[in-house]
Protein backbone atom coordinates (compact mmCIF):
# COMPACT_ATOMS: atom_id res chain seq x y z
CA UNK A 1 0.00 0.00 0.00
CA UNK A 2 3.06 2.22 -0.07
CA UNK A 3 4.25 4.14 -3.09
CA UNK A 4 3.21 3.25 -6.60
CA UNK A 5 5.67 1.51 -8.89
CA UNK A 6 6.49 2.58 -12.42
CA UNK A 7 4.02 0.01 -13.77
CA UNK A 8 1.15 1.62 -11.89
CA UNK A 9 1.99 5.03 -13.37
CA UNK A 10 2.31 3.61 -16.89
CA UNK A 11 -1.12 2.00 -16.64
CA UNK A 12 -2.64 5.26 -15.37
CA UNK A 13 -0.95 7.16 -18.22
CA UNK A 14 -2.24 4.66 -20.78
CA UNK A 15 -5.81 4.99 -19.45
CA UNK A 16 -5.62 8.80 -19.52
CA UNK A 17 -4.33 8.77 -23.11
CA UNK A 18 -7.10 6.36 -24.12
CA UNK A 19 -9.78 8.56 -22.56
CA UNK A 20 -8.62 12.00 -23.69
CA UNK A 21 -6.45 11.29 -26.72
CA UNK A 22 -3.07 12.80 -27.47
CA UNK A 23 -4.39 15.90 -29.28
CA UNK A 24 -6.58 16.98 -26.38
CA UNK A 25 -3.77 16.33 -23.87
CA UNK A 26 -1.41 18.47 -25.99
CA UNK A 27 -3.96 21.30 -26.06
CA UNK A 28 -4.53 21.04 -22.31
CA UNK A 29 -0.79 21.19 -21.70
CA UNK A 30 -0.29 24.27 -23.85
CA UNK A 31 -3.31 25.98 -22.24
CA UNK A 32 -1.92 25.24 -18.80
CA UNK A 33 1.49 26.61 -19.80
CA UNK A 34 -0.08 29.81 -21.16
CA UNK A 35 -2.09 30.24 -17.97
CA UNK A 36 1.00 29.87 -15.78
CA UNK A 37 2.92 32.33 -17.96
CA UNK A 38 0.06 34.84 -17.78
CA UNK A 39 -0.11 34.45 -14.01
CA UNK A 40 3.63 35.08 -13.64
CA UNK A 41 3.45 38.15 -15.89
CA UNK A 42 0.49 39.45 -13.90
CA UNK A 43 2.37 38.99 -10.64
CA UNK A 44 5.36 40.91 -12.04
CA UNK A 45 3.12 43.73 -13.31
CA UNK A 46 1.22 43.82 -10.02
CA UNK A 47 4.41 44.08 -7.98
CA UNK A 48 5.76 46.86 -10.20
CA UNK A 49 2.45 48.77 -10.18
CA UNK A 50 1.97 48.47 -6.42
CA UNK A 51 5.12 50.47 -5.76
CA UNK A 52 4.12 53.42 -7.94
CA UNK A 53 0.39 53.93 -7.32
CA UNK A 54 -2.57 52.32 -5.59
CA UNK A 55 -4.97 50.18 -7.58
CA UNK A 56 -8.16 51.71 -8.94
CA UNK A 57 -10.41 50.07 -6.34
CA UNK A 58 -8.28 50.98 -3.35
CA UNK A 59 -8.80 54.09 -1.25
CA UNK A 60 -5.77 55.74 0.30
CA UNK A 61 -5.78 56.79 3.95
CA UNK A 62 -5.73 60.49 3.05
CA UNK A 63 -8.77 60.15 0.78
CA UNK A 64 -10.65 58.11 3.39
CA UNK A 65 -9.94 60.72 6.10
CA UNK A 66 -11.33 63.55 3.93
CA UNK A 67 -14.77 61.98 3.54
CA UNK A 68 -17.35 61.66 6.27
CA UNK A 69 -19.31 58.48 6.73
CA UNK A 70 -23.08 58.58 6.72
CA UNK A 71 -25.07 55.99 8.60
CA UNK A 72 -28.41 55.09 7.07
CA UNK A 73 -31.06 52.52 7.82
CA UNK A 74 -32.07 50.05 5.18
CA UNK A 75 -35.77 50.06 4.31
CA UNK A 76 -37.66 46.99 3.23
CA UNK A 77 -39.34 46.97 -0.13
CA UNK A 78 -43.10 46.76 0.03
Amino acid sequence: MGSFSIWHWLIVLLIVVMIFGTKKLKNMGSDLGAAVKGFKDGMKDGAAGADSQPAAGQVTNAAAADKETIDVQAKEKS
